[in-house]
C-alpha cells in the first residue's frame, strides 16, 4: 500500500501534535518570581545554615523539597506575591500548589507577611518557623504526594511518546519518493507511533485526575495545618522582632546588619541573661520615649518681670509696636544687636543637661532579688539604665555605664555620642545589660568614676552640667573626706545627682546617705512599673 507524503496538518499524527501543541510547557515554580527574587533566595539559602539543614531534612521526604522551601520563602518575602494557577503547574508540584496557597489565603499570613516582606532575613525565620508544619505535611499528604509523582510520570511518559510522533513524521517524510509517497512501513510506524501517543495522553490525563482526587482528600488537613503554622510563624517573628526592639535595634539597622550578623545577635538576645525581661526593657523605653516627646525644653514657665536681651521669643509687645514705624525699625535693629530688647523674664523648670548622662548601677548579690511578678532589681535597673542611654542618643549625649559592687569590683562601659550605629555598638550593649558583678556594694568607687569621667569630659570639651543616675537598692557609708572631695566636684562641674532606690524604701528615706548625695531622690516598690522613673526623663 501506498500513501502521500505526511501532512501535519491532516495526518492523523499531524492533528494529535496539534492538540499536544497547545499544552503549554508546565511550571515548577508556584510562586512568580523574577531573577533578583531568586537571587535573593540563593544568597539566604547560602547564608543561613538552618534553611540547609531543614531543606536536607525534608529532602528524605519530598525530591522537591528545596523548591518548596523556596516557593514559601518568596510567598513570604515578595511584596505582592502572585501564585499561578494549579493548571499550570508540573503535577509533581500539585501538593506544593496546595501547601503555598493554603499558607497565602490563611488568616494570619498578612500579619506574617508585615514582618517579612522585603527583609530576606524575616522570610528565612518564617520559613524554619513553619519548618515543624511542613515536616507533618509532608507525612500526612503522601498519599497524594504519591499520586502527584506517578501523575508526573505520566505527563513525561505522553511528552516522550508525544516526541516519538514527531520523530515518526519525520522518518516518513524522508522515506516518501519524489511523488510524496510514503512507504507502508513508514506509515505504520506513524500510526504506531500515533496510538501509543494517545494511550499515554490518556493515561497522563487519568493520572492527573486521580492526583487532583487525592490532593482534594487531602486539602482540608493541608489548610488546617497551615492556618495553625501561619499564626505561629507569626508570633515567632513578630516576637523576634519585638525583641530587637526591645533592646533598641532599630527597622533600618536591622536591614543593613548581614545575615550571619543579625542571626548571631537574634541568637543572643534569646538566650542572654535578661532575655525574659525583653519586654520590660521595651516598656520602659516606649515609656521614655513618651516622657522625652512631653518635654518642652527652654519652657517659659512663671513670667516674673521684665529684663534685656536678645530673645525674639519674649519680647514685650510695646517693642514689637515700633516695627509698625519705618523711622523706628533701624531703632530696633540697633537695640536688638545690643542685646538691649525688652523682654518677659520668666521663672521655669531647671534646664537639662549637656555633659554626658552617667548611669551606676548597683549589681551586687541583693540586687539578684525579685519583687512581685517576678522582676529581679537587677532587670529593672538595667532597663532603666538602657533607656536613659536613649536619652542620651536622643539628645546626642555621650553616655557612661558604671556597673559596681563591692569596692574593688567595677566596670565601665563607655557609648559616645558619635559613635555610629551598628552590631558593634549593639553587643556592647548587650556586655553592658549582662554583666553582673555580684559582692557587697560600694557608693565612693563609682561615684568617684563618674565625677573623673565629667571632669574629663569638662577639660576635653569644655561642656558641663552632666547627669549621674545611682540606681541602687542598698544604703552604705561615706566618708567625711570622701565627701567633701564630692561636694567640691558638684559645685566646680554643675553636675546633677538623681538616685532610685529599686525595691528597697528605706534607701530612700530623708536621713540615708544616698538622700545626702542626690539632688533628686525617688525609691521604687513596684518592680513592674516602668513609670516609677518618667520625671528622670523630663529632667535629664
Amino acid at each position: 500500500m501506498e500513501q502521500d507524503g505526511p501532512d501535519e496538518s491532516t495526518s492523523p499524527g499531524g492533528a494529535w501534535l496539534g492538540r499536544v501543541a497547545a499544552v503549554p510547557e508546565p511550571y515548577s515554580a508556584v510562586v512568580v518570581a523574577d531573577r533578583f527574587d531568586r537571587i535573593t533566595w540563593r544568597d539566604t539559602y547560602a547564608q543561613s545554615a538552618g534553611l540547609r539543614e531543614l531543606a536536607g531534612e525534608l529532602g528524605e521526604r519530598c525530591p522537591h523539597a528545596t523548591e518548596l522551601l523556596t516557593d514559601v520563602f518568596l510567598a513570604a518575602y515578595k511584596t505582592r506575591p502572585r501564585l499561578r494557577e494549579p493548571g499550570e503547574m508540573d503535577p509533581a508540584r500539585l501538593v506544593d500548589h496546595r501547601i503555598v496557597t493554603s499558607l497565602v489565603e490563611s488568616p494570619r499570613f498578612a500579619e506574617l507577611h508585615r514582618e517579612t516582606a522585603g527583609d530576606p532575613y524575616a522570610a528565612a525565620l518564617a520559613v524554619l518557623a513553619l519548618s515543624g508544619a511542613l515536616r507533618g505535611l509532608l507525612d500526612r499528604a503522601r498519599q497524594a504526594r504519591e499520586q502527584a509523582g506517578r501523575a508526573h510520570e505520566a505527563r513525561r511518559d505522553a511528552d516522550a511518546a508525544a516526541t516519538a510522533v514527531s520523530e515518526a513524521l519525520r522518518q516518513a517524510a524522508d522515506e516518501a519518493d519524489e511523488d510524496g509517497t510514503v512507504p507502508p512501513p513508514a506509515t505504520d510506524a506513524v500510526r504506531q507511533a500515533v496510538r501509543a501517543a494517545e494511550a499515554a495522553e490518556a493515561r497522563a490525563r487519568q493520572a492527573h485526575q486521580d492526583a487532583e482526587q487525592a490532593l482534594a482528600t487531602a486539602a482540608p488537613g493541608i489548610r488546617a495545618a497551615v492556618r495553625t503554622a501561619a499564626a505561629k510563624a507569626a508570633e515567632a517573628v513578630r516576637g523576634e522582632t519585638a525583641l530587637m526592639r526591645a533592646w533598641g535595634v532599630g527597622s533600618g539597622e536591622l536591614e543593613r546588619m548581614p545575615f550571619d550578623e543579625r542571626a548571631r545577635l537574634a541568637e543572643r538576645l534569646r538566650t542572654g541573661r535578661l532575655a525574659r525581661w525583653a519586654d520590660l526593657i521595651g516598656r520602659f523605653r516606649q515609656m521614655a520615649d513618651g516622657e522625652r516627646a512631653r518635654k518642652v525644653e527652654n519652657a517659659t514657665g512663671e513670667l516674673v518681670g521684665v529684663t534685656l536681651g536678645d530673645d525674639l521669643s519674649r519680647v514685650i509687645p510695646s517693642e514689637l509696636a515700633s516695627l509698625g514705624s519705618p523711622e523706628l525699625r533701624a531703632v530696633f535693629a540697633a537695640r536688638y544687636a545690643a542685646g538691649e530688647l525688652m523682654l518677659y523674664d520668666s521663672q521655669g523648670e531647671q534646664a537639662t543637661g549637656r555633659g554626658a548622662i552617667i548611669a551606676c548601677v548597683d549589681t551586687s548579690h541583693s540586687m539578684y532579688e525579685a519583687g512581685p511578678g517576678g522582676v529581679t532589681r537587677e532587670a529593672w535597673a538595667k532597663a532603666c539604665a538602657l533607656a536613659l542611654l536613649d536619652q542620651a542618643r536622643h539628645a546626642r549625649r555621650d553616655f557612661v555605664g558604671i556597673l559596681f559592687s563591692a569596692a574593688d569590683r567595677l566596670q565601665v562601659f563607655r557609648f559616645p555620642a558619635d559613635r555610629p550605629a551598628g552590631i558593634a555598638r549593639t553587643l556592647d550593649t548587650l556586655d553592658f545589660a549582662e554583666t553582673f558583678l555580684g559582692g557587697g556594694t560600694s557608693y565612693q568607687r563609682p561615684l568617684t568614676a563618674a565625677a573623673e569621667l565629667l571632669e574629663e569630659e569638662f577639660e576635653d570639651t569644655a561642656r558641663g552640667r552632666g547627669d549621674i543616675v545611682m540606681i541602687t537598692d542598698d544604703d552604705c557609708g561615706v566618708t567625711e573626706a570622701w565627701m567633701r572631695r564630692w561636694n567640691d566636684a558638684k559645685r566646680r562641674l554643675g553636675f546633677r545627682v538623681f538616685g532610685v532606690a529599686v525595691g528597697a524604701p528605706r534607701v530612700a528615706e530623708a536621713d540615708s546617705v544616698l538622700d545626702a548625695l542626690c539632688d533628686n531622690l525617688r525609691g521604687v516598690e513596684d518592680l513592674a512599673d516602668v513609670h516609677a522613673a518618667a520625671d528622670l526623663f523630663r529632667l535629664i
